[in-house]
């Protein structure tokens, strides 16, 4: 068996370069096993967070489709009552009447917004402020609602009303639908807010073909699995 004090030995005989790059090898293994280490612990080991102690309700927007359906059923079933934003309103009616089925003690509200209108900003400042208005809104999920390229463009090719309808979709809505809640998750010392971002902006890199939309999804850097921001 070699001895700690051989090994320290040995090196002292090495040129500086060769222990300087072991060093950085070392630390990066080191580094990459800790990453390795803590999302076994958050994954598995870790328990849940209670989400009712941020508050006793949750916002999602896109909440009709996709992702947006898979929360807001499992928000559901964690004991939060809901306020359902989406553009489609049969959706709506369809999605909130399950719930009141399979979780009679849930309350849902809903309410029909179209992201991409030239009257989305009122409406958030005037009927989304006006629901949310007393509620104890403890959970803010957005961007489920994003909107991309109708097929692969170059950035030229790009229409000006479908990249505009983008950037209301999924940067000018999450911005103004936050900033309508986060004043009471401010005054109240508590609150969640989960961002949707997409892989488009991290698996690859600046995404050719979906540059503009990669560039919208980018903005919540890491957040591809949606990462949760205590007060």
């Amino acid at each position: 068996m070699v001895s700690i004090p051989c090994c320290i030995d040995h090196l002292k005989t090495q040129p500086a370069w060769i222990i300087f790059l072991s060093s950085l090898a070392f630390f990066s293994i080191f580094m990459k096993c800790m990453l390795i280490l803590q999302w076994v612990s958050r994954t598995f080991i870790r328990p849940a967070k209670d989400l009712k102690t941020y508050g006793s309700w949750a916002l999602v927007t896109g909440s009709t489709d996709g992702t947006g359906v898979a929360f807001v059923f499992k928000l559901a079933e964690e004991g939060l009552n809901l306020v359902l934003v989406s553009r489609n309103p049969s959706r709506l009616k369809q999605i909130s009447g399950q719930i009141e089925v399979k979780y009679p003690e849930i309350a849902v509200k809903i309410l029909e917004l179209e992201f991409s209108s030239d009257l989305a900003v009122s409406r958030v400042d005037g009927a989304l402020k006006e629901m949310i208005q007393g509620l104890d809104i403890g959970v803010l999920l957005i961007s489920n609602e994003g909107i991309t390229y109708p097929g692969a463009m170059y950035f030229h090719e790009v229409g000006d009303n479908v990249w505009m309808n983008l950037v209301k979709v999924n940067v000018l809505s999450t911005t103004y639908v936050t900033k309508a809640v986060i004043r009471g998750m401010t005054s109240r010392r508590r609150g969640a807010i989960v961002n949707i971002g997409s892989g488009a902006a991290i698996v690859v890199p600046s995404h050719p073909l979906y540059a503009i939309y990669a560039a919208s999804k980018a903005l919540y850097t890491g957040t591809y699995l949606p990462a949760v921001k205590p007060w």
